[in-house]
């Protein structure tokens, strides 16, 4: 089975501890700790992207940069990395999967990105102004 955005909405939109949120081509996933999450589907995968923080609120890029090379790996699923959002930089996670993946698969998806966003928040806020 290859997923839709309405397929996707169905299956988060059973969980109570999430608000689902259809915003053009992309669902708007927020739970109940405030971490937002945009989910699309692109070609033959699902991506599935939270902001962490902007650019412009790292003291040491370099630094920071360097940190979350040498860290990456203890965050499983997820990977950090920087986009552009109306022409302002942002740290963002994120993570991808087969658009024909099992539903648990989609959903361990979201839920480790939902985790991983508050650890990196964590992890990195001394690089932070």
């Amino acid at each position: 089975m290859t997923w839709d955005l309405n397929q996707l909405e169905a299956l988060f939109s059973d969980n109570q501890d999430l608000v689902v949120t259809r915003e053009e081509n992309c669902l708007l996933i927020a739970n109940s700790d405030g971490v937002d999450a945009w989910l699309a589907i692109s070609g033959e995968q699902i991506l599935v992207e939270s902001l962490l923080f902007s650019v412009n609120e790292v003291k040491d890029k370099t630094a920071l940069n360097e940190e979350i090379l040498k860290s990456h790996m203890i965050f499983p699923l997820t990977t950090v990395g920087i986009s552009n959002v109306a022409g302002d930089e942002y740290y963002t996670a994120f993570g991808s999967l087969s658009s024909q993946s099992k539903p648990e698969s989609v959903k361990i998806e979201v839920q480790t990105l939902f985790q991983n966003v508050e650890a990196f928040l964590d992890a990195y806020a001394e690089h932070l102004l």
